[in-house]
């Protein structure tokens, strides 16, 4: 917090997580003062909310690099703080002037699922991905504030990426899980996820068919061949068909490993309801036709379920003063992440494209790229990838940040009054959230294993 005597760039960074913390480290390396603006206590993002909490190794590396980058001299640390709420755009890029402005604050909205008057269901029978992952990832906390679910067998879940699969196997997870207990058998739904249910029935001697439960289906508007999971750069013919032919062996192994069913070629157009709750869906047919997927008139069928859980997508959550266009902010293309009319402001990681996974895997269809997606949806064929992971994300988010950087870094410089006046903004937020300006002793504090961080939503 001490004043420079000379000229420095001050860069707001809005989001503390995998992006916001690479970009922070790199503008401090450079000689600027980053200050990130966390709406959390923690700043972990979808790696502590995001990935279902049987990735305890990927996370508590993550959670490691990232308490590392913002540890770096030169960045400071503003948590529970969300711009919109308690600070705005225009304070830190028109009130304090600063050099620029990076949103890193990802997405965090779930894409509505396309049906008319569908959202009157939510929490009646319909929930969305991003809750539900949340809440089992929080759900044994003793204070946990979040809406709680309960889980259905023969549930429907709409989707089709790595986060539906998640969504699947929680649900089986926990199905299968509650099934053992009534029988008196403890069954940790981590160690299950890790082993695979018929693994885990056949150590306590229950065959499958006995607890009579009812799986979880998956609804995918494509084939399964073209799930967006392994995905490359413009592939080739040949890669084209070797990435077509993963996305089919990896969802065959979580058929098998979890017992989830998986029907391709569908869509939801309309609700199954009985008074004020969802009880279902009704489906329609889908084709690739030349000119892209059409609907098959005629092929509509119902299917029933008292839950249904949307897993389509992610959006980046509106900020007031930042333009929009669609569901997305409006940036004049996503390779600069300039936002449209906002000199000095950019986007970085996810809320550009709007995906809200941890891991957008567009590298190439290569071995390693193949281990990572394989290792995520819990089928690895190989040794433990949590360092190829770890470093391919970051690597990803490096090559993104790294142009950007040096686009900001061509703004004005602030003056040691102006930075001052900064500072003096800093101080008071962290007046107000108990912040004491050491990070190390704040993160200690409020690890996840040290009790329930605080989701603004």
């Amino acid at each position: 917090m001490k004043v420079p005597t000379q000229p420095t760039h001050v860069i707001g960074i809005c989001g503390g997580a995998v992006a916001g913390s690479e970009a922070a480290r790199l503008f401090a390396e450079r000689g600027a003062i980053a200050i990130v603006y966390e709406q959390n206590a923690r700043p972990y993002g979808k790696i502590e909310d995001g990935l279902p909490r049987w990735h305890e190794k990927l996370r508590e590396k993550e959670y490691g690099r990232i308490d590392e980058n913002l540890s770096t001299p030169g960045v400071l640390f503003v948590p529970e703080t969300r711009i919109g709420r308690d600070t705005s755009i225009s304070e830190l890029t028109d009130h304090l002037g600063l050099s620029a402005v990076i949103l890193a604050t990802g997405a965090w909205r779930d894409r509505p699922l396309p049906i008319e008057g569908i959202e009157r269901f939510v929490g009646r029978g319909l929930v969305y991905q991003n809750a539900f992952v949340h809440w089992f990832n929080h759900q044994d906390e003793p204070d946990h504030r979040g809406p709680r679910f309960d889980v259905h067998q023969g549930a429907i879940v709409v989707g089709g990426g790595l986060a539906s699969i998640d969504v699947t196997k929680i649900l089986q997870l926990e199905a299968y899980s509650a099934a053992l207990a009534r029988r008196g058998i403890g069954a940790d739904v981590v160690e299950m996820e890790h082993a695979g249910i018929p693994a885990t029935l056949a150590r306590h001697g229950v065959d499958v068919t006995e607890l009579g439960v009812e799986s979880c289906t998956l609804f995918y508007r494509r084939r399964i061949a073209d799930m967006p999971l392994a995905s490359a750069k413009n592939p080739t013919p040949e890669q084209q068909t070797k990435l077509e032919a993963t996305r089919v062996r990896i969802v065959d192994k979580i058929r098998e490993k979890y017992l989830v069913r998986a029907r391709e070629c569908c869509v939801p157009v309309g609700p199954v309801a009985e008074g004020d709750r969802l009880v279902g869906l009704v489906f329609r047919e889908t084709r690739m036709m030349g000119d892209g997927l059409r609907e098959v008139s005629g092929s509509d069928f119902e299917v029933r379920s008292p839950l249904v859980v949307s897993s389509i997508g992610s959006l980046p959550e509106p900020i007031s003063g930042v333009p929009t266009r669609g569901d997305l902010f409006h940036f004049e293309s996503v390779a600069t992440g300039g936002v449209t009319g906002m000199p000095g402001v950019w986007g970085l990681g996810n809320v550009l494209t709007g995906k809200g996974n941890i891991r957008d895997s567009r590298v190439n269809a290569s071995v390693v790229a193949e281990r990572i997606i394989e290792t995520l949806a819990g089928v690895p064929e190989h040794a433990d990838t949590v360092d190829d992971m770890s470093d391919a994300l970051h690597e990803e988010f490096l090559a993104r940040a790294a142009p950007l950087v040096d686009r900001a870094l061509a703004g004005d410089k602030l003056e040691p009054e102006r930075i001052a006046r900064v500072l003096d903004h800093v101080r008071a937020r962290w007046g107000e959230t108990g912040y004491g300006g050491d990070y190390a002793t704040w993160i200690a504090a409020h690890r996840p294993d040290a009790g329930p961080g605080v989701r603004h939503d």
